[in-house]
């Protein structure tokens, strides 16, 4: 990493230096070897007039995948929208369509027709068609780029198809295979057609795909349906089951990046609107209601330890009790919850499944409470004079407030899920909630009945 970090200063540096100078055949000549995504972290850290300099005058298509590469936060469409109209149309051309699209459509409906009017009328189509279809889903995300052959050919007349419709940047990793109307009837491997009889018709050796998914798939399932079944590619069709488009590992591994990325900061309470390398403002918008809805819980638990008032002025011993039994339930609760989330986003499972993970954070609670109920008694008993009572107390305390946290963890996200809320979202809030409250209770509630 550290080997990466002193390139990237010397590639900054000497394009600087050349950008200074004007000298743009030695630019281009010095960045030929970089790495496209090396270069979109590069052209992160230049000046906007910079950057523009930068994407005028090197070869068209690194420009193209060195914009593809950039993060979202950049803006990358609004330095597409302000180069020459030629330069852009020729950036545009060298693109993946599904890389323009995302490109182009995370410009103003005025900036993106403004882009569009300069692009090939072919290309400009075929970007306003991936457009019409949601971000986050199966046809937001492919490419109509797709090798297909007539399931009526031969596997000789398949392979010289083949060699027509691919061209030196075009990946591929499987053969589709569909009837003259576009309907997708299964799979080659070019294996298998390269080792087949030159006059085996396709229709032999068609497999069906382990997964296909429709243009309104959520890009969350198409994700798992990769991963579930290690395809290099993955089908997509429409509403009549005609191949439309197809979806790349490469392009699921940005959408897996995404996703653990908004279930990351959805369960620490965060907005998955906040961005990672976003502003100021940007964090204390997104953050700050949740804030206040911690505030609000934290009054609620505050009650009861306002209802028992007494009692603590009484044994102010209990005081230093407190916040452990309230530290050590709510990281009971976040293990479960953690778990379960986890679960709930890897697979789905019926209701009698969903049970069981409850089940077992509750024998889980019930065991490690009472450990930890233990342990915490025989601490106050080794450093204060309390007595037994208050050190039996304290492990029921402990004990009752992990098994309420257990249960919280596992049940309060399945229950959100059961009725239609985003677990990540909402769960966190109320496992807190229910564990302070259910922690101070017993811990004060006993106290009263059994030391006062």
């Amino acid at each position: 990493m550290s080997e990466k970090i002193d390139h990237m200063e010397s590639w900054l540096g000497q394009a600087l230096a050349l950008l200074a100078t004007g000298d743009y055949d030695g630019l281009s000549s010095a960045l030929e070897s970089v790495h496209p995504s090396d270069l979109a972290d590069l052209v992160e850290q230049l000046e906007d007039d910079q950057r523009l300099a930068l994407l005028r005058h090197v070869p068209s298509d690194l420009a193209a995948d060195t914009l593809a590469e950039m993060e979202d936060v950049e803006r990358p469409g609004e330095l597409l929208l302000q180069l020459e109209p030629r330069r852009t149309a020729a950036i545009v051309h060298e693109m993946a369509d599904d890389d323009a699209a995302d490109l182009i459509g995370d410009l103003e409906p005025e900036q993106r027709a403004q882009v569009l009017a300069v692009v090939d009328d072919e290309e400009a189509a075929e970007i306003e068609e991936l457009l019409t279809y949601p971000e986050e889903s199966a046809g937001g995300l492919m490419t109509r780029e797709v090798l297909s052959v007539s399931a009526r050919l031969t596997a000789a007349e398949a392979i010289a198809e083949i060699r027509r419709q691919a061209h030196e940047d075009f990946d591929f990793y499987t053969i589709f295979v569909v009837d003259p109307d576009g309907t997708f009837r299964g799979v080659v491997s070019l294996q298998d057609l390269v080792i087949a009889d030159p006059t085996t018709p396709i229709s032999e050796i068609t497999e069906e795909p382990p997964a296909v998914v429709t243009v309104d798939t959520d890009q969350e399932e198409v994700g798992k349906a990769l991963s579930r079944y290690n395809l290099a590619s993955l089908g997509v069709v429409d509403a009549l089951g005609r191949l439309v488009g197809r979806i790349t590992f490469d392009d699921v591994i940005d959408v897996v990046e995404a996703e653990a990325t908004e279930d990351i900061l959805r369960f620490a309470a965060v907005s998955d609107e906040e961005e990672i390398r976003g502003t100021t403002l940007d964090a204390i918008r997104s953050r700050l209601p949740w804030l206040l809805l911690s505030v609000i819980s934290a009054a609620v638990a505050s009650s009861v330890v306002f209802a028992y008032q007494s009692t603590i002025e009484a044994m102010a011993l209990l005081a230093v009790a407190m916040p452990v039994i309230a530290g050590v339930g709510g990281n009971a609760g976040t293990q479960a919850l953690a778990v379960t989330i986890r679960r709930i986003a890897l697979s789905d499972e019926t209701v009698g499944e969903r049970m069981g993970v409850i089940w077992k954070e509750l024998l889980v609670g019930l065991v490690n409470g009472l450990v930890m109920g233990v342990v915490a008694a025989v601490l106050g008993l080794l450093f204060t004079d309390a007595g037994v009572m208050f050190g039996v107390v304290v492990l029921l305390a402990m004990w009752g407030s992990l098994l309420i946290a257990s249960f919280a963890g596992a049940f309060i996200p399945i229950f959100l899920e059961r009725i239609g809320v985003d677990p990540a979202v909402a769960s966190s809030p109320f496992v807190t909630t229910l564990t302070d409250l259910f922690g101070f209770f017993l811990l004060l509630g006993l106290a009263t009945a059994v030391l006062m």
